[in-house]
């Protein structure tokens, strides 16, 4: 098959014409490594460039630098490419400075950046909300920046965006409890621009790309951990592999009329409650989770009346996840088998078998449907 052929996210990502861009989390480990760079030689590098989780290797010139007092700022001007992201312009600094050895990496928000003051987040309460990856990406360029120089790695890492607070009010933030601004995210450093029509002409394509190879399974996935997660499980190969984003009403609609033998549905715990509910557009601006119905469903699988209202309160789809874990009541499978049937119908009777995975941040299953 010729690389104009190829299915999967990249050559999804190809078809539409959208650029892509760097997620706050690029950015702020792009201004971490220039600045602590600069708290060890002097010298800011400029442009500087990192490692992305996948191994892509994009350069970043920086738009601020200060070195002063036993400290180090860099700061980076957010490029979100076609994405209509409310950060893009935005500039992600981090003031990086030395602390005592064996005090391992620190991070702290600066102004800009929130904190998290509710349960049910990947963070714990207290903590500013710098998202797991990038914490790790900062951490490993932390770590490949002090063997260079043969220093110490113990650093802390105050992350802040310029009118991040400000910006923040058009996000759920807010709502989630991460109060004082944004949170610094991206779980593979890119950001993808989903422009409607042109990510689900992508998804098209990606469907007749996978049946005329002759691919008898194929996957819709939310993101690239929910690829991974997939691949693990079932071995599929690239070209199998639809990535579905935030459009799953655009992958079944389009394989009702263009089946495949099975589909296999898998993504975030929250993301596909939404799709149990009815909901065949994911995205945050355009439906939310429903606590309600998560209650709902919870009655469904023995849980009694406090533990009910307690998901109907909780603050997010997680919060709700890890209430009903803890009492064995197994939300996620029922989310799962839920978001099949769902499909189901929305396939209409057309020859297609289907499963759903509910996945967690990490990527480890939550939830699983049968096969139906």
């Amino acid at each position: 098959m010729s690389s104009e052929a190829k299915g999967g996210r990249s050559a999804q990502l190809k078809h539409t014409g959208l650029r892509h861009g760097w997620t706050t989390g690029a950015c702020a480990t792009a201004a971490t490594t220039a600045a602590y760079t600069a708290l060890l030689t002097g010298e800011f590098p400029d442009p500087v460039t990192i490692t992305l989780p996948k191994g892509q290797t994009p350069s970043f010139a920086l738009a601020a630098e200060e070195l002063a007092g036993g400290s180090a700022m860099a700061g980076v001007v957010k490029d979100a490419g076609d994405d209509p992201d409310v950060t893009h312009g935005a500039l992600i600094r981090a003031t990086v400075r030395l602390l005592p050895a064996g005090a391992g990496v620190v991070f702290k928000a600066g102004p800009g950046v929130g904190t998290v003051t509710r349960p049910g987040l990947p963070l714990p309460v207290g903590e500013p909300a710098v998202n797991p990856v990038p914490r790790q990406l900062m951490r490993d360029h932390v770590a490949q920046v002090a063997e260079r120089y043969g220093a110490g790695g113990d650093v802390e890492i105050t992350v802040s965006v310029d009118h991040g607070e400000e910006i923040a009010r058009s996000t759920w933030n807010p709502r989630l409890g991460i109060l004082g601004g944004l949170s610094i995210l991206g779980t593979t450093g890119i950001v993808v621009p989903y422009s409607c029509s042109a990510w689900i002409d992508s998804i098209r394509r990606g469907v007749d790309v996978a049946r005329a190879a002759g691919r008898t399974h194929v996957a819709g996935c939310t993101g690239s951990t929910s690829e991974k997660t997939v691949v693990a499980m079932y071995g599929l190969p690239e070209d199998a592999l639809l990535d579905m984003g935030d459009f799953a009403g655009a992958v079944l609609k389009y394989v009702r009329r263009h089946p495949v033998d099975r589909l296999t549905i898998c993504g975030g715990f929250a993301k596909l409650s939404k799709l149990a509910a009815g909901h065949l557009d994911l995205h945050s601006a355009r439906s939310r989770v429903d606590k309600g119905f998560l209650a709902g469903l919870a009655r469904r699988g023995g849980a009694d009346e406090a533990l009910a209202a307690e998901v109907a309160q909780a603050n997010t789809g997680l919060a709700a996840l890890q209430l009903c874990a803890a009492a064995g009541v197994p939300l996620g499978d029922l989310v799962a088998v839920t978001a099949r049937d769902e499909a189901l119908s929305v396939l209409r009777g057309a020859p297609v078998a289907v499963d759903v995975i509910c996945i967690d941040r990490a990527g480890t299953v939550v939830g699983r449907s049968a096969v139906r």
